[in-house]
């Protein structure tokens, strides 16, 4: 069967692969399209198998947001390099990725990676390894947060591509929620409020600050206070209501909030590669092996 350059159009739109490649897929099926998206599928699915050990800690952070403001959804995906995490395939597969998140609201990453991408069908797994075949990187969805409010607001934030944030408030408005999200992208609190952080953080702290405080010599009451006076300062510090508000240091957020007679319910801080430990590659290295296909 003659492979027509339409032929070879349509095979490149529902695969997403090169030229040469599906004129080489289709001449294999004997002009079969449904045999050669097969046969390229499976030969993709092998190409990120074999990538799926290698770390990716580069990436992009994305959020979308409903049309009425209440619902967001935000989530990282990740790539081996910076350099691949600024390609239009990979922008254009987390902007796509994002919306139908957005629009699904899955619950768990398990059910993300099955919702339908495209027209054809393809779930996101199946339309991430075909990426992973047509870059060569390893690409990995890692985790995502979605919000949604029937009476409050929802603000987020992103500084440049690699940190994100929502933020749900009951009462108060868009503008100040834009605003505590921003706070929380520069703060990075680990918690709404005192109450809301894990028991053992403050008891490891309490034993700190309670050994350099018996150090110091002086007698017991002095010591109590202290202390007390430190695990204060350690809880503001690391609860979102006790910080400072970066845009007036003079203000903590709980006092902005309560000002606005807003209340925080939920926020949500990604950081690209956050967490994982990032593999020294030589680049030279790194670029012959692409070259040879590795």
């Amino acid at each position: 069967m003659a492979i027509t350059a339409a032929l070879v159009k349509e095979l490149r739109q529902r695969t997403g692969s090169g030229m040469m490649e599906c004129k080489k897929a289709l001449v294999a099926a004997d002009g079969d399209i449904d045999a050669a998206v097969e046969a390229m599928r499976k030969s993709g699915l092998a190409k990120a198998d074999k990538k799926s050990d290698r770390i990716t800690a580069e990436g992009l952070i994305s959020i979308s947001t409903s049309a009425d403001g209440k619902q967001a959804a935000m989530l990282e995906v990740n790539s081996e390099t910076d350099f691949v995490a600024k390609a239009d395939d990979f922008i254009g597969f987390m902007d796509k990725l994002s919306v139908t998140v957005l629009a699904a609201q899955p619950e768990s990453l398990e059910q993300l990676m099955a919702l339908a991408m495209n027209d054809a069908g393809d779930s996101v797994e199946v339309v991430r390894q075909a990426l992973v075949a047509k870059i060569g990187e390893n690409i990995q969805v890692r985790r995502f947060a979605v919000m949604s409010t029937d009476d409050g607001v929802i603000g987020s934030y992103r500084h440049g591509d690699r940190i994100g944030t929502l933020v749900k408030l009951s009462g108060g408005d868009v503008t100040l929620a834009k605003d505590v999200a921003m706070h929380v992208a520069a703060s990075r609190p680990q918690a709404i409020s005192a109450a809301d952080l894990p028991a053992e953080l403050l008891e490891k702290e309490r034993d700190i600050v309670a050994t350099q405080a018996k150090e110091s010599g002086k007698p017991e009451a002095i010591v109590e206070k202290m202390v007390e006076g430190r695990m204060k300062k350690f809880v503001n510090e690391i609860s979102l209501l006790g910080q400072n508000f970066v845009k007036d240091p003079d203000l903590t957020v709980e006092k902005l909030v309560k000002q606005a007679n807003a209340t925080i319910e939920a926020f949500e801080c990604f950081e690209v590669g956050e967490g994982i430990e990032k593999q020294e590659d030589n680049f030279a290295e790194e670029v012959m092996a692409q070259a040879r296909g590795n």
